[in-house]
Formats: C-alpha cells, sequence, structure tokens
C-alpha cells in the first residue's frame, strides 16, 4: 500500500508559511495532550455515506494522525436518510461522543449541546482558524461565542443560470446578454422552444425557489428576507410584497404561459438530470472552488456556460454550510479541537481523504496540483465541501493559475450581507412559523414555478400569512435583528 507523500507546499507562498507554522504549534498543543498521558480514539459523526474503500482510507489517516497528535478517529457515517432521525436521538440522550458534522447549530448551540470553543479554538486551533475569513466567524457567533470549526468551502455563493452548450452551439443561441436576471434569458429561451419544443427550456420542479438579491434569516421557504441593497438599518421584509421579487414572478409566469417552463413544474419531484439532454436552461449555485464552470462540468460529464443571475454574497448560511461541533459530553474536548486543527492544515491528510490514495487514485504534478487517475473513483473517497479545509486541497492539473487568482480575488471582494451573523431564536413565534409553513405549502410551487398568476395570488398569500401571524413573527425578528445591528456597529 502506497502511503501519502509528505507535502508542504499549498497554493500560496502566505498559505505555505502558515502550514509550517501550523506544524510547530500543532507540536506544542500535541505536548500538553502527551504530559497528560492523553492517546485515545475520538469518536466522530459525519453525514453522508461511507466510501466504499473507507478502511483502506482510515488506516492511513489514522497513522498520520496517530504520528501527529497521539489519537486516532472512529468515524462513523450516518445516511442522509437517516441523518435527521440519529442525531437528535444522539444528541438529546446525553450520548458521549467527541466530534460531529453539526445538526442545527444554532439551536443545539442554545441548547448547551455542543462545547463553547471560543477560547478552545485559540488555544487548539489557531493555526486554521487565523487562515480563516472573518466571515466564517462572525456567521457562526451565537450569543457572542464561537461553538464550530467551519470547514473553508465556498465563502461566498451566487445563483447562476446554466446552459446545456450541445443546444447553445447546435442552434447558434446568442447567451451573452443572459445576465443579472431572469428576463434577460427570455429571448434566448424563446428561440430554443421554437426549435425544440418538447426539451424543458427551463428545467425546473416543485422545489424550486425564485432568486433575488435578498438574505433570507429563516431560508428561502419562508417569507422573511433582507435585500442586499440595505443601508445601516436592514429592514425584515416579505419577499413576495417586494416589487422586484414580484417582477421576478411575473416573468416566470409569462414564461410558464409560453410552454417556456414545464406543465407539471409544480409537482414535478423527479427533476432533470444534469448529465442529460432533457434541458436547456437550469438554475446553479456556484461558489469560488467550483473555478467557474469547472466543477459543473465534471458532474454534468458534458459541457456547460453558466451566465450570473444574482451577486457573488457571504451569507450566515454560506459560513454555517458545513461545520463541525465538539459535544458537550466529550471527555476529550481539547484532544477533538486539535484533530479538527490537524485535518483542516495537514495537506497530506486531507488530501488522502477528499481525492483517495495517493498513486491509485492521484498523482501529484507540481507542488500544488494533482492528475486523477484510472483508479479515481466516485465513491473511493470523502467529500470536499463538508471534510476539511479547501484552501489546502491540491487542484486539478485542469485548473488554471488564472482561475486560482480569480478564486482568490472573488473569495476577498465579494458581498457581505447585512445580516451576515444575525442567528435569529424563534421560541417566541413557533405557533405563527408553523402556520405560516402551512400556508407557504398552499401557494410557494405553484406561485415559484410560475404555474399560477402573481397578480392575483400575492395578494391572497399576503392575506393568509397575516392571519397566519406573520406581522407578530416579524415584529420579533426586527427587534432581535436591531439589537444585533446595534451590538455589532
Amino acid at each position: 500500500m502506497k502511503t501519502w507523500k509528505k507535502v508542504l507546499g499549498i497554493s500560496a507562498l502566505a498559505l505555505m508559511t502558515a502550514g509550517l507554522a501550523a506544524c510547530g504549534n500543532q507540536k506544542e498543543a500535541s505536548k500538553d495532550s502527551e504530559a497528560s498521558g492523553d492517546s485515545k480514539t475520538l469518536l466522530m459523526y459525519q453525514v453522508g455515506d461511507k466510501p466504499e474503500n473507507y478502511d483502506e482510507l482510515m488506516k492511513i489517516a489514522n497513522k498520520r494522525i496517530k504520528e501527529k497528535i497521539g489519537v486516532t478517529i472512529d468515524l462513523q457515517y450516518i445516511g442522509w436518510g437517516d441523518w435527521d432521525k440519529k442525531m437528535p436521538t444522539i444528541i438529546n440522550s446525553g450520548e458521549s461522543y467527541d466530534i460531529a458534522f453539526a445538526y442545527q447549530y444554532v439551536a443545539n448551540a442554545q441548547k448547551g449541546a455542543f462545547a463553547d470553543l471560543t477560547e478552545l479554538s485559540q488555544k487548539y486551533a489557531k493555526d486554521y482558524m487565523d487562515q480563516l475569513p472573518e466571515m466564517y466567524k462572525k456567521g457562526n457567533e451565537v450569543d457572542g461565542k464561537l461553538y464550530a470549526i467551519p470547514v473553508y468551502g465556498n465563502a461566498w455563493a451566487q445563483q447562476v443560470l446554466t446552459f446545456n452548450d450541445q443546444y447553445v452551439k447546435k442552434y447558434n443561441l446568442d447567451i451573452s446578454k443572459v445576465d443579472g436576471s431572469y428576463e434577460s434569458a427570455t429571448e434566448v429561451l424563446k428561440q430554443f422552444h421554437e426549435k425544440e419544443p418538447k426539451i424543458a427550456a427551463f428545467a425546473i420542479g416543485q422545489t424550486f425557489n425564485a432568486s433575488s438579491n435578498m438574505d433570507f434569516p429563516l431560508g428561502k421557504d419562508y417569507p422573511f428576507a433582507v435585500r442586499l441593497d440595505a443601508d445601516g438599518a436592514p429592514k425584515i421584509i416579505n419577499q413576495y410584497e417586494d416589487k422586484e421579487f414580484q417582477n421576478n414572478l411575473k416573468t416566470l409566469h409569462e414564461w410558464y404561459k409560453e410552454g417556456l417552463i414545464p406543465t407539471d413544474a409544480a409537482t414535478n419531484t423527479t427533476g432533470f438530470p444534469l448529465e442529460g439532454n432533457t434541458w436547456f436552461m437550469r438554475e446553479e449555485t456556484q461558489g469560488p472552488m467550483d473555478y467557474g464552470d469547472t466543477i459543473l462540468r465534471n458532474a454534468a460529464q458534458q459541457d456547460l456556460t453558466s451566465r450570473p443571475l444574482t451577486n457573488q454574497l457571504k451569507t450566515t448560511s454560506q459560513a454555517q454550510m458545513a461545520n463541525f461541533v465538539v459535544s458537550n459530553t466529550s471527555k476529550n474536548k481539547e484532544k477533538a479541537v486539535e484533530f479538527l486543527n490537524l485535518l483542516n492544515t495537514d495537506p497530506e491528510l486531507l488530501n488522502g481523504l477528499v481525492y483517495g490514495v495517493e498513486g491509485k487514485a492521484w498523482e501529484k504534478v507540481g507542488d500544488n496540483k494533482l492528475k486523477l487517475l484510472d483508479g479515481y473513483k466516485p465513491n473511493e473517497h470523502m467529500a470536499a465541501w463538508n471534510t476539511g479545509n479547501n484552501m489546502i486541497l491540491y487542484t486539478q492539473d485542469t485548473i488554471t493559475d488564472e482561475q486560482i487568482k480569480q478564486r482568490d480575488e472573488s473569495i476577498e471582494n465579494a458581498q457581505t450581507s447585512p445580516i451576515l451573523g444575525f442567528n435569529a431564536k424563534t421560541d417566541n413565534f413557533k405557533t405563527q412559523l408553523s402556520s405560516i409553513m402551512n400556508v407557504m405549502n398552499r401557494y410557494k410551487a405553484n406561485l415559484n414555478t410560475g404555474s399560477i398568476d402573481p397578480e392575483t395570488t400575492i395578494p391572497e398569500l399576503i392575506s393568509e400569512l397575516k392571519k397566519a401571524g406573520w406581522d407578530d413573527a416579524q415584529k420579533d425578528m426586527q427587534k432581535q435583528l436591531d439589537q444585533f445591528v446595534k451590538d455589532n456597529k
């Protein structure tokens, strides 16, 4: 079995320096643990499917972890289908575990299920925390404290309209004018529909939510939003009362009437496979680690081209996308944080987990680049987004230095949500939220897929929401937001 090679180099000199510093500080932290005679196996829960070569991956990883910090990891996977059932049971039972992918991060942090890492992260994961953009720290503060070690992944997100190149080329369609709005795509959708009336021009289904330049304190399924152009006093509004959002819904309704959206969109749960030819345009979410359309094209196994729909935005939900927490029941809190620091600062450890076994699945072709080999298989490695620091992952040899430069610049320059770090407490209006969701379940799919006329339906929706207690919920959240803004000036 070929072991992972020792690597110090990463994408930039600054990170290389940070990595070297990391080694030094890890040794210091390890000395503390070794002095206390610490030698343990940490129990860690992860969401998703276990890699088919799990035993091989973990044997190599644990050898490295043991050498560095004197412990091993018992990594237990819980499938997505069981996650919402098993994690509450594990948390509520008081089971003693050490690390977990965060489940309902804010609510469980407030309940005391997770260890306060505010000081522990500075002592045992300082090397990694110093590399993290400020948005991750601010976006994960709960009542002024930090309860997670976040994965540095897609620091911003952007909605894009993605076109199937086989049709763009076949019919010589000009998508260059699609830029920043649904309306800008109308003409090219009509042109395509004339050529291929049986192919979904805009492939959407029941779960589709129309996009706009807003942030959503409770997620896009709820009718609470903050406009990105809000000044120093952000206001929580109902996006369905916002003129710009209403215009988006009107455009989608016009598309639906003209056959540009499938007639069963409001009930369709099967979707349109990315790698197929049953669609012309889709809406996708992209971030800096996608390197433009590179990752999307890899997944689709065909050429695609995306055009921007919304701004590149740093939000609380992006900051909390992949968090690892330490259980308050853990007897190894310090060592758990030390492991998370190692996972996020050791390129040899992380690349071996995310790409698979070196020499079998991939080989290095430069200080910070790799080439995938024939032995690279989708089910024989861990996911990048929810495992560790993407900035120390080697990039595939198809990614250019210019793309890496654009990635770093975009992370620096992306817009920050006016409510980054705001986590609403919903205890006072739980009943209203339940009623509001019942209303949304009756209207949302039809409105967002353009299946019904927003001109006549939105007034009905707003009236129903007010009866469900929308005003009470908004008033409570606005009070919390005003205090948050005041505390963070």
